[in-house]
């Protein structure tokens, strides 16, 4: 999907995005060579999702800049990428070339720059640990959130906070990236449970080699995925001797430093959403994932097309084929034995 705005627009939505804590990139055209329907200076803004804001170019430059910007959005690195009509057009190094069949013959240098979200903190419980965790990891820019069993006596600064009997409303999946429960001893398991259910990767337990047998062997119990449940960091946090709920903190904050800068820990892909705990149960459920289309590659420019929303298709010996826009569809139907092979490999 593609809006039209002008640099002005674009610029204030990047600071809509980048207030709510959402990553996104920013797109611009640096070089045109001949007939091009983009011109240098012009922006976009395109968000995870694939959405455009702006104009770069249409055609079949759109899905290259979507396809880079969601790569860009992964590694946190820019991209300098060129779209040319040429299979073989020369690039300087550092410029990624794409030969794109179906565009209108000129040539756009793009450069497309990541704007990265802070990585999402979610603490569960209220403990001395879990105030010391909030109040470090705001001052290490995370984003952090935190949900409490009972409403708190006072502000807890640096945090988002929500209560009543750990509910979790619409927490986003930025939110959920990095997920510690510093309960300890109130309403642990339902703290555990919330924290399963956020499909975080990485989700730490602030407790006892003995406890957290226990609170493994509970949640296997309940039906948890045992691969999910042996993940669970606990003791949490890298071994530094830590004693103090500051030390503790810290040396959990590490560890999510760690998996964050090095190992590249990914935010969870669902929107999490948890009705409230049963008082008598202490379940935590109603997670809701959103659908995934189903995508195919268009045998032209291998670029990858939505099928429920594909509004070019040919078909050839029965089968169906999915285009990103009606030039590869007319280049296929001229010689589609060419083009079937290659989608067929």
């Amino acid at each position: 999907m593609s809006t039209t705005m002008n640099t002005e627009q674009i610029l204030k939505r990047a600071h809509e995005l980048k207030s709510q804590g959402s990553p996104f990139a920013l797109v611009t055209v640096v070089r045109s060579e001949h007939s091009t329907s983009a011109k240098p200076g012009a922006k976009a803004l395109v968000e995870p999702d694939g959405k455009i804001q702006g104009w770069v170019g249409g055609g079949c430059a759109q899905p290259v800049v979507i396809k880079i910007v969601k790569q860009a959005l992964k590694d946190g690195q820019p991209r300098l990428i060129r779209i040319s009509p040429e299979p073989h057009h020369p690039a300087e190094e550092g410029i990624e070339v794409f030969s794109m069949s179906c565009f209108s013959g000129g040539v756009l240098d793009i450069f497309i720059e990541p704007i990265l979200a802070k990585p999402g903190l979610l603490v569960l419980g209220a403990s001395p640990v879990a105030y010391a965790l909030v109040d470090l990891a705001s001052r290490l820019n995370f984003s952090v959130t935190l949900v409490t069993p009972e409403p708190l006596s006072e502000t807890i600064s640096g945090a988002a906070t929500q209560t009543s009997d750990m509910s979790l409303t619409h927490v986003t999946p930025a939110a959920a990236q990095f997920v510690v429960v510093s309960s300890q001893g109130n309403k642990d398991e339902a703290c555990l449970e919330a924290a399963l259910s956020t499909g975080s990767e990485w989700v730490a337990f602030i407790a006892s080699d003995r406890k957290a047998k226990r609170m493994r062997e509970y949640l296997i119990g309940r039906k948890h995925k045992v691969e999910a449940v042996a993940a669970i960091k606990a003791p949490a946090g890298l071994q530094i001797g830590a004693e103090t709920p500051e030390e503790i903190a810290l040396s959990v904050l590490a560890a999510a430093i760690k998996a964050y800068r090095i190992d590249k820990t990914p935010i969870p892909e669902h929107r999490t959403t948890l009705e409230n705990v049963d008082a008598a149960t202490k379940s935590c459920c109603g997670v809701t994932g959103a659908a995934q289309a189903t995508v195919t590659l268009d045998p032209v420019c291998q670029m990858e097309v939505k099928i429920d929303t594909a509004d070019f298709t040919a078909s050839y010996h029965g089968e169906t084929y999915y285009f990103c826009c009606k030039g590869c569809q007319r280049t296929f139907e001229k010689t589609p034995k060419t083009f079937v092979k290659e989608a067929t490999v």
